[in-house]
């Protein structure tokens, strides 16, 4: 199907898109209708080994106020949460002693800027979809950080294709519907077509880290700028080891055809290689989403590469309304920002611990941290205080939305002596509830249980209704 780029690139003029982020747009629509499959046998590919590892690394010495003067965090801010329910920026959800993930997130910032005497940049990379509640959360909590000029970097929009003429699609009822976020491989058409790459460079930043703002394990290790700020490599990717939780999740590797470092995802593995693609002995490594990136070095690629990295292309199939299976279907079509490890003749990775890699996808996460197997420090970090954090799941039914946990969940039971806590059934938490070892916790039934001032040891406990029982809660279908 030969496609139709004249009409992309007349709506996304119209809707005074930039150059960079028309020609991001376009390489991916190339791509489409040239139908790449963008597979990557295993034949292609050798395992990412001997990598350097964060705790084998020296601690950061010389002039580290000079290295953070130097250095900008960026965090990725355009997502909602709509998983877990939310429909506002989910760095704005609470998570521990009444802060929410932007609370802290500011709040490292501040405490590095005030412990070094050094005034480190801040950026956050917003959508239209957290832009306004962003800054109207900043104005009301962190007024100073609203009015710094690289608070926000904003996300661009791409056109969703009609997934059978492969033209731009078409929804009078809602014209925003006809747009979608790019991914977050757009940070790099963002920075450029913003004009903040430029200024950056221009006031002397040369070390962008860039993480999601849901991971409170990605704070500013000055360790590892040090490291990448000493190592000559325009880019650098915190890695952490496969798991057998890992090994359906996309790994790094080694492209033979030039020696560069590239991530295969799952839909990237042809289906006669999928048991060396899970095989986590041989290829150990996951990316993070924590990246180290050099500016300059950044815009030296980005020129000779006419203003595009050629990021490999992500095409999700949905209904122009994602809330109306009737609508038309399209493609939304988009790009993940490590990828761009292939992009660098001068890449690399580090393998950092688990700690580095603590995000909120599930309730259950959120259930953990609000509990005292983590502490906040003085310095805003997330800690945990045990050795190994139990592992929680919660009944999708009754506690997959942040409203139903938070119903079933007033009172946060006591962790720090669990293993693993499962839970089948609306069980409510109330005061006093300790987990020790590998619990089960069940209630049969649409009504919720409330337990309080109880020890669950190691064992499955089926868990009995009150005397009188409270409202129900509402299931999840």
């Amino acid at each position: 199907m030969p496609g139709n780029w004249g009409a992309f690139e007349a709506k996304m003029k119209q809707a005074n898109c930039s150059e960079a982020a028309i020609g991001a747009f376009k390489q991916n629509y190339d791509q489409l209708v040239a139908g790449v499959t963008g597979l990557v046998p295993e034949a292609d590919i050798d395992p990412a080994k001997d990598l350097p590892r964060l705790d084998a690394m020296e601690k950061a010495n010389g002039d580290v106020q000079g290295l953070l003067s130097a250095t900008a965090v960026l965090k990725l801010n355009g997502g909602l949460g709509t998983s877990m329910g939310l429909e506002k920026a989910k760095s704005l959800l609470e998570v521990k002693d009444g802060k929410t993930f932007l609370d802290l997130i500011a709040e490292q910032v501040k405490h590095m800027r005030k412990e070094y005497n050094s005034n480190v940049k801040f950026v956050l990379m917003n959508s239209f979809s957290t832009s306004h509640d962003t800054k109207e959360f900043l104005s009301k909590n962190h007024a100073d950080l609203l009015k710094e000029p690289y608070i926000e970097l904003m996300q661009n929009m791409s056109p969703k294709v009609d997934a059978s003429t492969l033209e731009p699609a078409s929804y009078p009822e809602d014209t925003s519907m006809e747009w979608c976020p790019p991914g977050h491989g757009d940070i790099y058409p963002s920075l450029l077509g913003s004009g903040m790459l430029d200024k950056l460079i221009n006031d002397g930043i040369k070390y962008l880290f860039v993480s999601n703002s849901d991971n409170l394990g990605a704070t500013l290790d000055l360790q590892l700028l040090h490291y990448f700020a000493n190592s000559g490599k325009a880019f650098v990717m915190e890695v952490c080891e496969r798991t057998a939780a890992d090994k359906k999740g996309g790994h790094l590797a080694v492209r033979k055809s030039d020696g560069k470092f590239m991530l295969r995802e799952s839909a990237m593995c042809p289906d006669a290689d999928k048991s060396l693609f899970e095989d986590i002995s041989k290829h150990q490594f996951f990316n993070t989403n924590n990246l180290w990136v050099n500016l300059p070095m950044l815009k030296e690629t980005l020129t000779t590469s006419n203003g595009v990295l050629p990021l490999p292309l992500i095409k999700n199939k949905k209904t122009v309304n994602p809330r109306d299976s009737s609508t038309t279907p399209v493609f939304q079509l988009e790009t993940a920002m490590g990828s761009a490890i292939e992009c660098f003749d001068a890449a690399g990775a580090v393998v950092v611990p688990r700690t580095r890699f603590a995000p909120v996808k599930t309730t259950g996460d959120l259930f953990v941290l609000r509990s005292d197997v983590y502490k906040i420090t003085p310095a805003a970090t997330v800690e945990a205080t045990v050795p190994v954090v139990p592992l929680v799941k919660l009944d999708d039914k009754w506690y997959k939305l942040v409203d139903q946990m938070q119903n079933l969940v007033p009172r946060n039971p006591s962790l720090k002596d669990a293993k693993s806590l499962t839970v089948k059934g609306p069980v409510r938490f109330g005061d006093g509830v300790v987990i020790k070892g590998e619990v089960a916790l069940e209630s049969e039934g649409p009504m919720p249980v409330t337990v309080q001032s109880v020890t669950y040891e190691s064992g499955s406990h089926k868990v009995a209704a009150p005397a009188e029982e409270p409202a129900p809660v509402k299931a999840y279908a």
